[in-house]
């Protein structure tokens, strides 16, 4: 995935989506630190962030928080290459509305007029959840909008998620999972990336689809327990 910078550099800006949680904490710490720190082109990556909660940004449970702690304030990121979701508006609508403009005014399009990330970093929930589009929410079936304000998760808390319409929009998508309890949802959405006609709402992991991109799933033992051998690649 980070090669995909390397290979980009010197052909324009790269745009790269960063999920939150503690899972990627220590992919984006490793990026940060030698001998991958020196050898990254700082300099044309833009950084976005695949969702947020509606919480300050110093409260633990904020996801810029962590990206601040474990990339930005590591490595040499100029402060206008990191595009946040800006909690201190008045509501996750206005939030949501001024992310979206943020990326038309950005990130290039592809045919469709969508912006078009290089890369994006994504997790997968136990229950089959990636950045905050959850089973059920009617954000699943948005067909336009390209971030939204949502409220669920457990507790339910305001947010806002980038949607469907821009995650398919990717050349390449990188789930990292990790821990056993999410062994069950990974196997699901390999699954899926396997065979079309298994996706389903019920997990909106399976729902990333990115018609012109790769998607690579990265997942520890624990994680990865119930995916067949031949569903395997090493290294």
């Amino acid at each position: 995935m980070w090669g995909t910078a390397r290979e980009r550099a010197g052909k324009g800006p790269i745009h790269i989506l960063l999920s939150g949680g503690e899972t990627p904490r220590r992919a984006y710490e490793t990026l940060a630190s030698e001998p991958y720190r020196e050898r990254f082109p700082w300099d044309v990556v833009h950084f976005w962030m695949a969702d947020e909660r509606f919480v300050p940004p110093g409260d633990p449970r904020s996801n810029r928080r962590m990206i601040e702690e474990a990339l930005l304030s590591r490595a040499p990121v100029p402060s206008d290459h990191f595009h946040g979701i800006d909690t201190s508006l008045s509501g996750p609508g206005d939030a949501a509305r001024r992310y979206e403009a943020d990326l038309l005014q950005t990130i290039p399009g592809g045919g469709s007029g969508t912006p078009r990330f290089d890369a994006e970093v994504l997790g997968i929930g136990e229950d089959g959840h990636t950045a905050s589009l959850f089973p059920g929410s009617p954000s699943l079936s948005e067909p336009r909008a390209l971030v939204l304000p949502v409220e669920w998760g457990d507790p339910p808390l305001p947010r806002v998620t980038v949607t469907l319409p821009l995650l398919n929009g990717a050349s390449r998508v990188l789930f990292v999972v990790q821990g056993e309890r999410k062994a069950s949802a990974l196997r699901e959405a390999v699954a899926a990336n396997r065979d079309p006609a298994l996706r389903t709402s019920a997990l909106p992991a399976t729902l990333v689809t990115p018609g012109r991109g790769t998607v690579v799933f990265l997942a520890d033992a624990a994680a990865g327990k119930r995916i067949p051998p031949d569903w395997r690649r090493a290294g």
